[in-house]
């Protein structure tokens, strides 16, 4: 078991918008290390996943463990599709090695850089009416609890754990392994187009219903939306992807590049943040395409942003972005990054952010070095209205007393927590924040 120097202990989220020093990062490469490394961690113990979180659901303060040696598929099994990782696999490599076994993820969403314990712990999701977060498509868990010891969770064997678990915030142990619900390998239809944001919403209904992985992005100053629409095609079929050249112009110049110098722009002169935002959303384009799913589902980032992402009940999207549409346009500084929509089906995770209710999922961003707080508030206080539910690895201002009110379960995962941890090994601020702990 490696033990970091100290120069490694710091740490940054991937938005810049969270920091901690650890006491001492230690590196397993086997389950014994890793049992060794949370059983003799001393005030407490955090995995250290990819830093893509925006909140510090992640910092360690004390014992940070580093999973970037325990990696890669355990065991797979062709016959019932399960597949079982180990927790440090970030999902760009999972789904990697998936592909080249002919499996696939049934959805996801659309950054790969989280680890797969990450994506799990913090009810990472992507879009579909029919369709769950990744962390439904688990079929068990293996943890090491805060003596050390190694259990494993599943419908079947220590079901409370497991439905806490799933979305853990890893405050009942360090994941170890994650098992899979995967799927034979599937072709995914894209077609992206921009449409009125009055038109989008009057079909809401009809969109999620008719297509399997439905999304739309508003810019807040202009009255298109970009709709998104993931369809599945029959096995056997060939991916159609984009030219290579088109896709260097409309993903890494257009959307990375030139967006990239936009908010600069924008940032360096507010006045302009409002003409640059309409102007954006005039000069969307259509395209159609088809790849193998991970290759849609996922999109690659390299605008640095902050976020913060509620779900709210289906049927309450209509009022929050019309509240949103009304009020932003009168926010003292300007807003350049635009507004994702998505949804996702009912599941019965504790801690899930679509604990028994269809939600929609509404994320807002900002630019970097953008001023963003009153509008993050603004936001807050409107899906909060409707009984919204704050994303846990995105930015909020909730605290245990709010969330209480919000999940049914709550004290059912917080008396659980408390019997496997009456310490505390695996809490940080940010947990005994939302946790009351």
């Amino acid at each position: 078991m490696a033990v970091e120097t100290r120069a490694t202990t710091s740490w940054r989220n991937w938005a810049g918008t969270e920091a901690a020093v650890a006491t001492e990062v230690v590196r397993p490469g086997d389950l014994e290390q890793l049992s060794a490394a949370v059983a003799g961690a001393g005030k407490s113990v955090r995995a250290r996943g990819s830093g893509h979180s925006f909140t510090a659901v992640g910092a360690a303060h004390d014992r940070a463990i580093d999973l970037s040696d325990w990696t890669g598929i355990v065991s797979s099994d062709a016959g019932t599709g399960l597949v079982t990782v180990r927790s440090g696999t970030t999902l760009r490599a999972l789904n990697t090695e998936l592909d080249r076994m002919g499996r696939a993820m049934t959805n996801l969403g659309d950054i790969d850089a989280q680890t797969i314990a990450g994506a799990i712990s913090t009810g990472t999701h992507g879009t579909g009416a029919r369709f769950g977060g990744i962390s439904t498509q688990v079929a068990a868990l293996e943890l090491v609890l805060a003596d050390g010891s190694v259990v494993t969770c599943s419908p079947e064997e220590r079901p409370s754990l497991f439905a806490a678990g799933r979305v853990g915030l890893g405050a009942f142990g360090v994941i170890s392994t994650v098992t899979l619900r995967t799927e034979p390998a599937f072709v995914l239809h894209a077609e992206e187009r921009p449409e009125p944001l009055d038109d989008v919403l009057a079909s809401l209904d009809g969109n999620c219903a008719d297509n399997d992985h439905f999304e739309f992005y508003w810019f807040p100053y202009g009255r298109n939306a970009l709709t998104k629409r993931n369809n599945r095609l029959p096995a056997g079929s060939l991916p159609e992807p984009l030219s290579r050249t088109r896709q260097f112009v409309e993903y890494q110049l257009m959307e990375n590049t030139m967006f990239g110098a936009v908010c600069r722009v924008g940032r360096a002169v507010r006045p302009l943040v409002r003409p640059l935002n309409r102007l954006s959303s005039a000069v969307l384009s259509a395209r159609a395409y088809s790849d193998v799913s991970h290759r849609v589902f996922v999109t690659n980032r390299n605008v640095r942003f902050v976020e913060s992402e509620y779900a709210v009940p289906r049927e309450s999207l209509p009022e929050v972005l019309g509240e949103l549409r009304e009020r932003v346009p009168r926010l003292a500084d300007p807003v350049i990054f635009p507004v994702e929509v998505r949804v996702a089906a009912a599941d019965d995770i504790w801690l899930s952010t679509a604990h028994e209710r269809d939600s929609a999922y509404i994320a807002i961003h900002q630019f970097v070095g953008m001023p963003y707080r009153e509008y993050f508030a603004l936001f807050e206080s409107i899906a909060g209205s409707v009984g919204g539910r704050p994303h846990w690895g995105k930015m909020h201002s909730l605290d245990a007393s709010v969330l209480r009110e919000r999940y049914p379960r709550f004290d059912d995962f917080t008396a659980l927590r408390a019997e496997l941890d009456p310490e505390g090994k695996f809490l940080n601020p940010y947990l005994r924040r939302v946790l009351g702990a």
